[in-house]
């Protein structure tokens, strides 16, 4: 089975679950639920991958704290291969504060170490062992980012393919060199808000076309919707499984798991978007983006109760 080398961010996740109403200034709200879990776009991918069975290590950064601690046991316990995993004591570990409803969530995140990982502080040697390189939270990370597009570079020289999730941008400007480092990748997840933002189209299959770059595979992640992707210049859409959700906290990251280790086992198509939309689903089940991550036989089921 083909590794994976997952390149990102790692910080801890507070879930505050079932809020009766979004807090406002000078007023308090309660919440059913809180749970403290390892989060980040990146980790919950890799965590997502190593549950299907896909060998996955990962690279990024950590503050020397007792946060830090918490997210290296918690991949280690996931079986993520952690060995590259920089510890730095200038750093604090990066911590998002989750505020969630079955149907949506809205984020605070203190980005500490998530900002610090840089592209050069990703060796030669890193490549070793991988077929793979995964990077998600593009612009959450700020110093990786202006390196993103040589990194890329530098995997598929070494014989890599490369998948990249954009992630939300917080100050919203986007930016147009997201789209000159897609020259460098083979898949591109964004979901709908990302993917119109960054392309400019008016709907899903325009903005799919305005980034159709010739050689990267852009797979739109639609929610409740399901997910699209091109094929032959047409639209290609599958629709999302039904499950009863508890938590959509990282559901897009579980997509990409089940995506890739589909991909990467080179399985056609449309198997590869079932089972990346059967992972997103089984995900939400659990409070977190990790708490229930699909295994393989779990996505076989779901698979075959909708054939």
């Amino acid at each position: 089975m083909k590794a994976v080398l997952v390149v990102g961010e790692i910080n801890v996740d507070l879930i505050l679950h079932g809020a009766h109403a979004l807090p406002t200034p000078g007023k308090e709200v309660l919440v059913d639920d809180v749970v403290t879990t390892l989060g980040s776009a990146s980790a919950i991918c890799a965590s997502g991958l190593a549950r299907l069975g896909t060998p996955v290590a990962f690279l990024g950064k950590l503050g020397a704290d007792a946060w830090g601690e918490y997210c290296l046991e918690a991949m280690v316990s996931a079986g993520i291969d952690v060995t590259q995993v920089i510890h730095d004591p200038a750093l604090k570990t990066g911590l998002t504060v989750s505020i969630t409803s079955p149907r949506d969530r809205a984020l605070v995140s203190y980005p500490g170490s998530i900002r610090a990982l840089r592209a050069e502080d990703v060796p030669e040697t890193a490549w070793a062992g991988a077929q793979h390189l995964h990077v998600s939270s593009y612009y959450l990370q700020e110093a990786l980012r202006p390196g993103c597009k040589s990194l890329f570079a530098r995997a598929r020289a070494a014989g890599l393919s490369t998948s990249l999730d954009p992630g939300f941008d917080p100050g919203e400007g986007w930016g147009e060199d997201i789209v000159e480092t897609l020259a460098e990748v083979d898949l591109f997840f964004p979901n709908e808000v990302e993917l119109r933002a960054i392309s400019g189209g008016s709907d899903v299959g325009d903005a799919l076309r305005r980034l159709d770059n010739g050689r990267t595979r852009t797979v739109a992640k639609l929610g409740a919707e399901g997910c699209m992707t091109l094929e032959g210049g047409r639209p290609l859409a599958l629709p999302a499984f039904r499950v009863e959700p508890l938590d959509t906290t990282g559901a897009g990251d579980s997509f990409d798991a089940g995506f890739l280790h589909a991909w990467l086992e080179d399985r056609p198509l449309v198997e590869c978007l079932r089972w990346g939309a059967a992972c997103g689903a089984l995900s939400t089940r659990g409070l977190g983006g990790t708490a229930r991550q699909a295994f393989p036989d779990e996505v076989e089921q779901l698979l075959a109760r909708a054939s």
